[in-house]
């Protein structure tokens, strides 16, 4: 896929309930597997973002289920490090290619 096709890619939108229940809209910036794990990540951002100027990135594991998407909290302090180290690792090769 060329550069141009990139850019002018659909954006993936998933919504994700609130603690009331109430979905909210996030674009998913990134998916990435752990070789080491074989387990499946999310980088997501909210749409609508009270401060625009800095979005809050949220990741998640996740599973696919034929068309289900189940997500999953990081709450291992090993884990969000390994997701975070791998997710900035690949957030800059995207920056060097471009």
């Amino acid at each position: 896929m060329s550069k141009e096709e990139m850019q002018y890619e659909e954006p993936e939108i998933i919504y994700i309930p609130d603690e009331e229940g109430n979905e909210e809209e996030f674009e998913v910036v990134m998916k990435f597997e752990v070789d080491e794990t074989g387990e499946m990540y999310m980088m997501v951002v909210p749409l609508i973002s009270e401060n625009e100027d800095e979005d809050e990135v949220y990741a998640f594991r996740y599973e696919e289920d034929g068309d289900d998407l189940k997500l999953y909290m990081i709450e291992d302090d090993e884990e969000w490090n390994m997701v975070e180290e791998t997710f900035n690792t690949l957030l800059g090769d995207l920056e060097e290619e471009n």
